[in-house]
């Protein structure tokens, strides 16, 4: 039967949860135990998989196709552990399911209330799948005090009481440094922990985020005040990399509070071998390359977080640093600067996106890759752009585009190279959709496999011809197009299994080419940079060179 660790935020958000969470995961791991990271969000979205990029950042999609926050990436790519549906929950799923079991009937006429009946389906959830690990960590999202959270609070708070002796908890707040008194100030910390007694849970730990060193004396101060151990107060200092969070935090003695705080006494010691080689390689890079990355969202990092951290994965691989710069693919649509603008970079990445905004711009950073012999990468919505591009330019189809764009303007305008995915086979059923369908949790999603041209780049990239790929879109390249796209240089080297759906595409005669519909970055980790980042990295080095 698992431990469970809830980690909880106050004072403000953004402080950095789930990277603790992750980070504690793999120290943990370091000293050899079995974990696995779930996340209970509060807000009444069902999923993330309708909220605007700007509004949550990226949407990070599991094997078994959960649409979960990008919270869980930093989970996997931590650990290791591939995340599934079962690691992510909101309110609005909570409530959801009780309400559809009220509907049913399964309650037999009692008035439903958030406590017993929304405290018990959280507290089923935390349990799925304890008995496989020895250590659940669970963080919360949003901070103490917001109202929308406080069943997941009382939830967590009941849990502890059904296991006394098996549950820790962890808080994660700010110390604020006030320039003018020149100290950092431990009161809002204290208040937070005071919010959160209110509610029946004391914190065994505190992680203190904070830019300055946290004198001795504030750190005692803290654990009288808030009633936890000295050795329990955690500084959480700002990081030259997020890769260096296991390392920093061993050095605090995170996870060994946390193991005392558990009453164990003889766990082995940390092997943290792998991570001071993932440091090494960030500190000490023997080059830099210079990647464009020409979006739709590229105003919030966080919407393209997990290809940002994929190429970081691919430079340390390749041992160089990866200079990103974020180009808004709009740019391109209003002025004639591509050359300008794409100029000096060793490398172009398109990455997924919905709607037609911006994707003008998209289809000349497509065309100036091709044409220049600059290493290029589309995913998702890039490979269908790459392969408009081609259409266009190429096969003589001049008004080539995306059913999408129809769809999105209510006329039809182009000859649709791209169309809607109406039916498709999962596992050993057939899944059908219509463009009027629902938004949420519609589209082709989580892992398909896809078998690989013999030959080709991308089976070399991934030694395999049958490789398996998460997924999250409903429009698909026609294969209709296929001879006509195929006939310009295109190939279509990367197709399901049943031979319907096209995965990639790539130019064999160019330096490095490739599209592909999946999303790769999902799936790299930085002890196990994703191949096709390493490559197409490496694609980059080679480029510098020439330039």
């Amino acid at each position: 039967m698992a431990r469970y660790i809830f980690i909880t935020g106050g004072v403000v958000s953004s402080l950095g949860k789930g990277l603790a969470s992750a980070a504690l995961g793999s120290l943990l791991q370091a000293r050899g135990y079995s974990v696995r990271l779930r996340k209970l969000d509060p807000y009444l979205n069902v999923d993330p998989g309708t909220m605007s990029p700007f509004e949550h950042g990226e949407v990070f999609v599991t094997d078994d196709g959960a649409e979960t926050d990008l919270d869980l990436g930093h989970y996997e790519r931590f650990t290791g552990v591939s995340a599934c549906k079962t690691d992510s929950v909101s309110s609005g799923r909570i409530y959801s399911d009780v309400l559809e079991k009220e509907r049913r009937g399964d309650y037999l006429g009692k008035t439903i209330q958030v406590i017993p009946h929304v405290t018990n389906e959280i507290k089923d959830f935390i349990k799925i799948g304890d008995e496989d690990v020895d250590f659940m960590l669970c963080e919360i999202g949003g901070t103490v005090g917001d109202i929308e959270a406080l069943p997941f609070f009382e939830a967590i708070r009941q849990f502890s009481q059904d296991r006394r002796g098996e549950c820790i908890f962890m808080h994660l707040t700010l110390l604020p440094y006030i320039s003018a008194a020149g100290e950092l100030k431990t009161k809002p910390t204290q208040h937070s922990v005071k919010e959160l007694r209110s509610i029946g849970i004391a914190p065994d730990i505190l992680m203190c985020r904070s830019e300055y060193e946290i004198p001795q004396k504030e750190r005692e101060k803290l654990a009288l005040f808030c009633n936890v151990r000295p050795d329990a107060v955690i500084p959480a200092l700002d990081l030259k990399s997020i890769y260096e969070a296991p390392l920093a935090y061993s050095r605090e003695g995170m996870d060994r509070a946390v193991l005392e705080a558990f009453g164990i006494t003889d766990a082995p010691a940390p092997d943290m071998a792998k991570w001071a080689d993932v440091m090494d390689r960030v500190e000490h890079p023997e080059g830099t390359v210079k990647i464009a990355i020409v979006g739709k969202y590229t105003q919030l990092g966080d919407a393209y977080k997990s290809i940002a951290e994929a190429l970081t994965h691919g430079g340390m691989h390749n041992r160089v640093k990866v200079k990103v710069e974020w180009i808004n693919s709009e740019v391109f649509e209003s002025e004639d600067e591509i050359t300008t603008k794409l100029q000096g970079f060793n490398a172009i990445l398109v990455p997924g996106g919905f709607g037609e905004r911006g994707t003008e711009g998209k289809i000349k950073a497509a065309q100036y890759a091709r044409e220049n012999d600059i290493p290029y990468l589309g995913i998702c919505l890039g490979m269908q752009m790459a392969v408009i591009e081609a259409a266009r330019n190429l096969a003589g189809i001049k008004d080539a585009g995306s059913e999408e764009f129809d769809h999105e303007a209510g006329e039809k305008r182009f000859t649709p190279i791209v169309y809607h995915l109406k039916e498709w086979v999962e596992g050993n059923r057939t899944i059908q959709r219509d463009a009027g369908d629902d938004k949420g949790g519609t589209m082709r999603l989580g892992a398909y496999n896809a078998t690989l041209s013999k030959g080709s780049r991308v089976a070399e990239i991934y030694g395999s011809t049958a490789i398996s790929e998460r997924h999250r879109h409903r429009y698909e390249v026609d294969m209709t197009y296929r001879e006509a796209i195929e006939a310009t240089g295109l190939k279509f080297s990367g197709i399901s299994p049943d031979g319907k759906l096209p995965e990639i595409v790539e130019i064999p005669d160019h330096p490095w080419y490739i599209g592909v519909q999946f999303h790769p970055e999902l799936k790299s980790r930085p002890f196990e940079p994703h191949p096709l980042f390493a490559s197409f990295v490496e694609a980059a080095v080679k480029q510098s060179r020439l330039v």
